[in-house]
């Protein structure tokens, strides 16, 4: 397996990672439970650059041409700018009172999202993404990252905090209740 860096003939096979990973805070961005609505405004934004869901901002762990598993990150410095298109098509399309809460800030590298094809889930992929996350921006290049959890998914938190993550604090992402970690050199 290699991870590596997205292009854009990886944004189709990006999405459905994303979106494992996003899970109902999608369906809340567009203000409608539906898988395929869901999918075809992540596509929006993964094929294109500038944005926060942008392939751009995407890792993508690769095995015999297949994607097994996506991981979005961007510095938090730049949250509102990327946010911003993100806003306004939502806005426009979807949701027109969609006003999100900031989840990153100036500081950190944030982990917007990471999913693993649940074919492939179990067998350490996910990990072998967030170290590769951390080797290249903590330890080579002294970077703070920093993601969400759910509060309610101990399960994950644990392999956070395994990872050598720590909490930081509470923030609330579209009415929902995240825990903040951190993982800094």
């Amino acid at each position: 397996m290699i991870i590596r860096k997205a292009v854009f003939e990886d944004a189709k096979e990006i999405v459905p990672h994303l979106l494992l990973a996003m899970g109902d805070i999608a369906y809340k961005f567009i203000g409608r439970n539906d898988y395929e609505t869901a999918k075809e405004f992540l596509f929006y934004f993964a094929a294109r650059e500038n944005n926060q869901y942008s392939y751009q901002n995407c890792y993508v762990a690769e095995e015999n041409n297949e994607i097994l598993g996506a991981v979005n990150i961007y510095n938090g410095a730049d949250l509102n700018a990327l946010r911003l298109p993100v806003i306004e098509y939502i806005r426009s399309h979807y949701n027109a009172g969609f006003a999100p809460e900031d989840e990153t800030e100036s500081g950190e590298f944030y982990i917007d999202a990471l999913g693993v094809d649940p074919k492939q889930q179990g067998k350490g992929i996910g990990s072998q993404l967030l170290e590769f996350l951390i080797d290249e921006f903590v330890t080579k290049n002294h970077q703070i990252l920093g993601l969400l959890v759910e509060v309610d998914n101990p399960s994950a938190k644990k392999l956070y905090l395994k990872l050598g993550f720590k909490p930081i604090g509470i923030k609330t992402l579209v009415g929902k209740k995240l825990e903040h970690l951190q993982i800094r050199s």
